[in-house]
């Protein structure tokens, strides 16, 4: 299995760590978490990470504005939403926008792995 750099951007610090040790223990390296979608397109430009996973819903910006932002900056850039059940309209919007995938709260390891692995499969 591939071993990817990825980038993990919630408001909660319980899901980020969460999201954070899952990724550990499927072999990857998390090189930065974000609290913040301005801060997920700062540090995105800086780390350069294969993947980020991203939360739809947190305080300053929404994870699909940060998402635009990313892509701005990075148009191959991969991303897998983060949602809720009953965001469905949101996660639609965000698949629009650039998103290449989601994985619905709370979050399964095996989904994860699985959705990690179709996102890095196609170019």
């Amino acid at each position: 299995m591939a071993i990817y750099n990825i980038m993990v951007v919630d408001d909660s610090l319980l899901t980020s760590k969460k999201i954070t040790a899952m990724l550990h223990e499927q072999g990857h390296r998390v090189v930065q978490v974000c609290k913040t979608g301005a801060e997920a397109i700062d540090e995105y430009r800086f780390h350069r990470p294969n993947l980020v996973t991203m939360d739809i819903t947190m305080p300053d910006m929404d994870g699909i504005a940060a998402t635009i932002g990313i892509l701005e900056h990075d148009p191959k850039a991969k991303v897998i939403m983060v949602t809720s059940h009953g965001q469905e309209q949101m996660v639609v919007r965000a698949l629009d926008a650039g998103a290449r995938g989601y994985v619905l709260k709370p979050v399964n390891p095996v989904k994860l792995k699985e959705m990690i692995e179709q996102v890095m499969r196609r170019p």
